[in-house]
Protein backbone atom coordinates (compact mmCIF):
# COMPACT_ATOMS: atom_id res chain seq x y z
CA UNK A 1 0.00 0.00 0.00
CA UNK A 2 1.59 3.37 -0.85
CA UNK A 3 1.84 6.11 1.50
CA UNK A 4 0.15 9.24 1.32
CA UNK A 5 1.92 12.01 -0.57
CA UNK A 6 0.55 14.96 2.04
CA UNK A 7 2.06 12.41 4.96
CA UNK A 8 5.29 12.94 3.39
CA UNK A 9 5.18 16.57 2.97
CA UNK A 10 4.25 16.78 6.41
CA UNK A 11 7.47 14.78 7.48
CA UNK A 12 9.61 17.80 5.72
CA UNK A 13 7.50 20.63 7.34
CA UNK A 14 8.31 18.92 10.70
CA UNK A 15 11.81 18.53 9.84
CA UNK A 16 11.85 21.95 8.66
CA UNK A 17 10.20 23.62 12.07
CA UNK A 18 12.92 22.04 13.97
CA UNK A 19 15.57 22.71 12.34
CA UNK A 20 15.88 26.80 13.31
CA UNK A 21 15.37 25.92 17.02
CA UNK A 22 18.68 23.71 16.93
CA UNK A 23 20.99 25.74 14.88
CA UNK A 24 19.63 28.65 17.32
CA UNK A 25 20.80 26.98 20.37
CA UNK A 26 24.24 24.84 18.19
CA UNK A 27 27.64 26.10 20.36
CA UNK A 28 25.70 27.90 22.54
CA UNK A 29 28.05 27.66 25.83
CA UNK A 30 25.54 29.02 28.42
CA UNK A 31 22.82 26.19 27.12
CA UNK A 32 21.66 24.91 30.32
CA UNK A 33 22.37 21.01 30.42
CA UNK A 34 19.99 19.03 32.71
CA UNK A 35 19.76 14.96 33.47
CA UNK A 36 16.88 12.50 33.24
CA UNK A 37 15.89 10.01 34.75
CA UNK A 38 17.83 7.38 33.08
CA UNK A 39 20.80 10.17 33.14
CA UNK A 40 20.85 10.62 30.00
CA UNK A 41 21.02 14.61 28.67
CA UNK A 42 18.43 17.01 27.75
CA UNK A 43 18.59 20.66 26.88
CA UNK A 44 15.87 23.40 26.25
CA UNK A 45 16.94 22.89 22.44
CA UNK A 46 15.36 19.12 22.85
CA UNK A 47 12.14 20.25 24.20
CA UNK A 48 11.74 23.31 22.39
CA UNK A 49 12.07 21.32 18.84
CA UNK A 50 9.89 19.04 19.82
CA UNK A 51 7.29 21.19 20.64
CA UNK A 52 7.58 23.01 17.41
CA UNK A 53 7.31 19.61 15.68
CA UNK A 54 4.15 18.59 17.98
CA UNK A 55 2.64 22.20 17.00
CA UNK A 56 2.89 21.39 13.11
CA UNK A 57 1.36 17.44 13.54
CA UNK A 58 -1.77 18.90 15.67
CA UNK A 59 -2.83 21.51 12.79
CA UNK A 60 -1.80 19.68 9.81
CA UNK A 61 -2.67 16.05 11.00
CA UNK A 62 -5.16 16.24 14.13
CA UNK A 63 -6.50 12.58 13.89
CA UNK A 64 -2.79 11.66 14.13
CA UNK A 65 -1.17 10.19 17.58
CA UNK A 66 2.65 11.15 18.63
CA UNK A 67 4.89 9.98 20.37
CA UNK A 68 8.07 11.79 21.48
CA UNK A 69 11.33 11.17 23.41
CA UNK A 70 10.90 14.31 25.50
CA UNK A 71 6.96 14.73 25.41
CA UNK A 72 5.37 10.98 25.64
CA UNK A 73 2.30 9.99 23.79
CA UNK A 74 -0.21 11.93 22.89
CA UNK A 75 -3.36 10.80 21.35
CA UNK A 76 -6.02 13.33 19.49
CA UNK A 77 -8.60 14.98 21.97
CA UNK A 78 -11.31 12.66 22.84
CA UNK A 79 -9.75 9.19 21.91
CA UNK A 80 -9.02 6.63 24.48
CA UNK A 81 -5.64 5.15 24.15
CA UNK A 82 -4.49 5.65 20.47
CA UNK A 83 -7.40 4.57 18.33
CA UNK A 84 -5.93 6.37 15.30
CA UNK A 85 -4.83 4.99 11.96
CA UNK A 86 -0.69 6.72 12.54
CA UNK A 87 1.65 7.70 14.88
CA UNK A 88 4.40 10.40 14.16
CA UNK A 89 7.74 9.09 16.60
CA UNK A 90 10.15 12.20 16.82
CA UNK A 91 13.39 12.31 18.15
CA UNK A 92 14.60 16.10 18.40
CA UNK A 93 17.89 15.41 18.69
CA UNK A 94 19.25 12.28 18.77
CA UNK A 95 22.77 12.64 19.88
CA UNK A 96 22.37 14.79 22.24
CA UNK A 97 26.17 14.40 23.71
CA UNK A 98 27.07 15.27 20.49
CA UNK A 99 24.88 18.43 20.10
CA UNK A 100 26.46 19.74 23.27
CA UNK A 101 30.09 19.49 22.62
CA UNK A 102 29.33 21.06 19.35
CA UNK A 103 29.95 17.75 16.94
CA UNK A 104 27.47 18.43 14.25
CA UNK A 105 26.95 14.65 13.66
CA UNK A 106 23.80 14.50 15.60
CA UNK A 107 20.14 14.65 14.32
CA UNK A 108 16.46 15.02 13.97
CA UNK A 109 14.50 11.67 13.65
CA UNK A 110 10.64 11.69 12.37
CA UNK A 111 8.79 8.41 11.63
CA UNK A 112 5.92 8.08 11.00
CA UNK A 113 3.92 4.58 12.09
CA UNK A 114 0.88 2.33 11.30
CA UNK A 115 -0.76 1.98 14.45
CA UNK A 116 -2.32 -1.50 13.16
CA UNK A 117 1.00 -2.98 12.37
CA UNK A 118 4.07 -0.87 14.14
CA UNK A 119 5.64 -0.53 10.82
CA UNK A 120 7.34 2.56 9.92
CA UNK A 121 6.67 4.20 6.57
CA UNK A 122 8.15 7.37 6.51
CA UNK A 123 11.59 8.00 8.20
CA UNK A 124 13.39 11.52 8.23
CA UNK A 125 17.06 12.07 9.47
CA UNK A 126 17.62 15.76 9.39
CA UNK A 127 21.21 17.42 10.24
CA UNK A 128 20.34 21.02 10.59
CA UNK A 129 24.04 22.50 10.67
CA UNK A 130 25.27 20.73 7.80
CA UNK A 131 21.99 21.05 5.72
CA UNK A 132 21.38 17.49 5.36
CA UNK A 133 18.74 15.26 4.95
CA UNK A 134 18.07 11.71 4.53
CA UNK A 135 14.09 10.89 3.38
CA UNK A 136 12.71 7.36 3.57
CA UNK A 137 9.15 6.39 2.22
CA UNK A 138 8.27 2.40 1.53
CA UNK A 139 8.14 1.34 -2.06
CA UNK A 140 9.94 4.29 -3.13
CA UNK A 141 14.13 4.88 -3.32
CA UNK A 142 15.54 6.55 -0.55
CA UNK A 143 16.57 9.99 -1.06
CA UNK A 144 19.58 12.37 0.03
CA UNK A 145 18.74 16.18 -0.05
CA UNK A 146 16.63 15.24 -2.95
CA UNK A 147 18.59 13.00 -5.02
CA UNK A 148 18.09 9.00 -4.79
CA UNK A 149 20.93 7.51 -2.44
CA UNK A 150 22.02 3.93 -2.11
CA UNK A 151 24.36 1.31 0.20
CA UNK A 152 27.59 0.40 -1.34
CA UNK A 153 28.73 -3.22 -2.13
CA UNK A 154 30.55 -5.44 0.46
CA UNK A 155 30.37 -8.81 0.64
CA UNK A 156 32.76 -9.84 3.28
CA UNK A 157 32.59 -8.55 6.91
CA UNK A 158 36.11 -8.16 6.98
CA UNK A 159 36.08 -5.45 4.45
CA UNK A 160 33.38 -3.61 6.34
CA UNK A 161 33.65 0.14 8.63
CA UNK A 162 31.47 -0.83 11.40
CA UNK A 163 29.92 1.99 13.45
CA UNK A 164 28.21 2.23 16.99
CA UNK A 165 27.97 5.24 19.08
CA UNK A 166 29.88 4.16 21.78
CA UNK A 167 31.42 0.56 23.38
CA UNK A 168 29.60 1.57 26.43
CA UNK A 169 25.97 1.29 25.35
CA UNK A 170 26.70 -2.73 25.37
CA UNK A 171 26.46 -4.35 28.53
CA UNK A 172 25.82 -8.04 29.83
CA UNK A 173 25.92 -10.46 26.97
CA UNK A 174 25.65 -7.93 24.43
CA UNK A 175 29.45 -6.67 25.34
CA UNK A 176 30.54 -10.27 24.23
CA UNK A 177 28.24 -10.68 21.24
CA UNK A 178 29.45 -7.08 19.77
CA UNK A 179 32.71 -7.85 20.72
CA UNK A 180 32.84 -10.69 18.35
CA UNK A 181 31.10 -8.79 15.62
CA UNK A 182 33.87 -6.04 16.21
CA UNK A 183 36.53 -8.09 15.93
CA UNK A 184 35.59 -9.45 12.77
CA UNK A 185 34.78 -6.06 11.10
CA UNK A 186 37.31 -4.25 9.08
CA UNK A 187 37.54 -0.78 11.61
CA UNK A 188 35.42 -0.17 14.04
CA UNK A 189 34.27 3.43 14.81
CA UNK A 190 32.33 5.55 17.19
CA UNK A 191 30.33 8.46 17.61
CA UNK A 192 28.04 8.91 15.16
CA UNK A 193 24.49 8.19 15.99
CA UNK A 194 22.28 8.52 14.07
CA UNK A 195 24.41 10.00 11.23
CA UNK A 196 26.10 6.86 11.08
CA UNK A 197 22.72 5.51 9.39
CA UNK A 198 22.52 8.19 7.19
CA UNK A 199 26.31 7.36 6.10
CA UNK A 200 25.15 3.71 5.45
CA UNK A 201 22.47 4.92 2.91
CA UNK A 202 24.79 6.78 0.95
CA UNK A 203 27.10 4.06 1.08
CA UNK A 204 29.87 5.66 3.18
CA UNK A 205 29.99 2.65 5.87
CA UNK A 206 28.56 -0.75 5.82
CA UNK A 207 27.53 -1.36 8.97
CA UNK A 208 25.65 -0.08 11.98
CA UNK A 209 25.33 -2.24 15.53
CA UNK A 210 24.17 -0.59 18.43
CA UNK A 211 22.11 -1.38 21.76
CA UNK A 212 20.44 0.02 24.38
CA UNK A 213 17.86 2.10 21.92
CA UNK A 214 13.89 3.35 22.52
CA UNK A 215 11.67 2.96 19.49
CA UNK A 216 12.36 6.83 18.45
CA UNK A 217 16.25 5.78 18.14
CA UNK A 218 15.79 3.41 15.11
CA UNK A 219 12.12 3.54 13.31
CA UNK A 220 13.28 6.73 11.57
CA UNK A 221 16.25 4.62 9.78
CA UNK A 222 14.03 1.69 8.99
CA UNK A 223 12.57 2.76 5.56
CA UNK A 224 16.21 4.75 5.12
CA UNK A 225 18.03 1.74 5.00
CA UNK A 226 15.75 -0.40 2.90
CA UNK A 227 14.96 2.24 0.18
CA UNK A 228 18.70 2.37 -0.21
CA UNK A 229 18.70 -1.39 -0.78
CA UNK A 230 19.82 -1.84 3.07
CA UNK A 231 19.08 -4.35 5.60
CA UNK A 232 18.01 -3.03 8.81
CA UNK A 233 16.61 -5.51 11.87
CA UNK A 234 17.02 -6.22 15.53
CA UNK A 235 20.14 -8.89 16.59
CA UNK A 236 17.69 -12.18 16.13
CA UNK A 237 16.98 -10.80 12.40
CA UNK A 238 13.21 -9.65 13.61
CA UNK A 239 11.54 -6.63 11.71
CA UNK A 240 11.69 -3.55 13.57
CA UNK A 241 8.12 -2.46 14.50
CA UNK A 242 6.04 -0.72 17.49
CA UNK A 243 2.93 -0.68 18.31
CA UNK A 244 1.38 2.63 19.81
CA UNK A 245 -0.29 1.41 22.87
CA UNK A 246 -4.10 0.85 22.25
CA UNK A 247 -4.14 1.54 26.18
CA UNK A 248 -1.95 3.99 26.32
CA UNK A 249 0.90 2.16 28.64
CA UNK A 250 4.20 2.86 26.83
CA UNK A 251 6.47 1.17 29.04
CA UNK A 252 4.33 -2.34 28.67
CA UNK A 253 4.83 -1.70 24.70
CA UNK A 254 8.56 -1.32 24.75
CA UNK A 255 8.52 -4.38 26.82
CA UNK A 256 7.61 -6.20 23.91
CA UNK A 257 10.25 -4.40 21.45
CA UNK A 258 13.91 -4.86 20.62
CA UNK A 259 16.51 -2.40 21.78
CA UNK A 260 19.11 -4.07 19.71
CA UNK A 261 19.45 -2.63 16.41
CA UNK A 262 21.87 -4.48 13.14
CA UNK A 263 22.05 -2.13 9.80
CA UNK A 264 24.12 -3.33 6.75
CA UNK A 265 24.50 -2.41 3.17
CA UNK A 266 25.11 -6.04 1.98
CA UNK A 267 22.64 -8.82 2.70
CA UNK A 268 25.71 -11.52 3.11
CA UNK A 269 27.37 -9.69 5.58
CA UNK A 270 24.36 -8.76 7.66
CA UNK A 271 23.77 -12.60 7.49
CA UNK A 272 27.02 -12.93 9.01
CA UNK A 273 26.70 -10.49 11.63
CA UNK A 274 23.62 -12.17 12.94
CA UNK A 275 25.29 -15.38 12.85
CA UNK A 276 28.02 -13.39 15.20
CA UNK A 277 25.65 -11.57 17.19
CA UNK A 278 23.21 -15.01 18.58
Amino acid sequence: MGVDEAWVELAHALADASAPVVRRYFRQRTLAVDAKGDASPVTAADREAERAMREVIRERAPAHGIYGEEGGLEVPRGGAGVPVEYVWVLDPIDGTRSFITGRPVFGTLIALVEAASGEPVIGVISQPILGERWVGVRGRATEFNGAPCAVRGCADLGDAYLFATTPHMFEGDAEAKFARLRDAAHTPLYGCDCYAYGLLASGHCDVVCEADLKPYDYLAHVPIIQGAGGVVTGWKGEPLRWKPPADGDVAKSLEATTDRVLASGDPAVHRRALQLLA
